[in-house]
């Protein structure tokens, strides 16, 4: 009996191991970053449209936490405000995105450039500009100071790296704007984007978008 018993103590306690291991993995999961569907650009409420240039540029911010919670990072926290940025090419030419540039206009009228990805790096490894050097590609081994590989690939996924835009199809990703500091940094605010080229090497028309809550 007293055999019996110490296997059945085994058994429950081995459930239990497997249950727990079971609920880590499921949160674990759950924490994987996937990006947004995307869908045209004119669909979302702020956007703009150029009808001539056949282009429209639209931007969804993630600026609450609900939003927030397909990131496994917590970019709030560390002063970052992620835009969904969206780029749809109606015409039938592509759309060159090589010379982008994003930028944010705050209600006081501060401009805030798009992070770029050391500057993304550096706040999440609290590293200061007078810190190491890492070179590129970021180190994915552990170092002093280094950013865990999860963080590093779901910085990779999110932001928008697409170099053009081809015909009757969209381009998205996010954009990150350092806004530490600002409570509100959306009131009154401005989306501007530059640099977009046709095919021929001509900018199309600037972008600008306004935050209306």
């Amino acid at each position: 009996m007293l055999q019996v018993g110490v296997g059945a103590k085994a058994r429950v306690r081995f459930a239990m191991l497997v249950a727990v291991v079971s609920s880590v993995a499921v949160v674990l999961v759950a924490k994987e970053f996937v990006k947004p569907a995307t869908k045209p650009a004119k669909s979302y409420p702020l956007h703009d449209e150029h009808s001539d240039e056949n282009t429209t540029a639209a931007v969804d911010p993630y600026d609450d936490a609900e939003k927030a919670q397909i990131f496994s990072v917590k970019w709030n926290e560390e002063g970052f405000l992620p835009i969904f940025l969206v780029v749809t090419n109606d015409s039938d030419q592509p759309i060159s995105l090589a010379n982008m540039q994003a930028q944010l206009i705050t209600g006081h009228r501060e401009k805030i450039p798009a992070a770029s990805n050391d500057e993304l790096y550096r706040r999440l490894a609290h590293v200061n500009a007078s810190g190491p050097k890492y070179p590129l590609p970021f180190p994915r081994t552990k170092v002093k100071g280094a950013v865990g590989k999860k963080a590093l690939e779901e910085m990779d996924a999110a932001q928008f790296s697409a170099k053009a835009v081809e015909p009757h199809s969209t381009q998205s990703g996010f954009v990150f704007f350092d806004v530490g500091g600002i409570s509100s940094p959306l009131s009154g605010a401005r989306f501007y984007l530059t640099g977009l080229r046709d095919a021929k090497g001509g900018e199309l028309l600037y972008f600008e978008i306004p935050f209306q809550k």
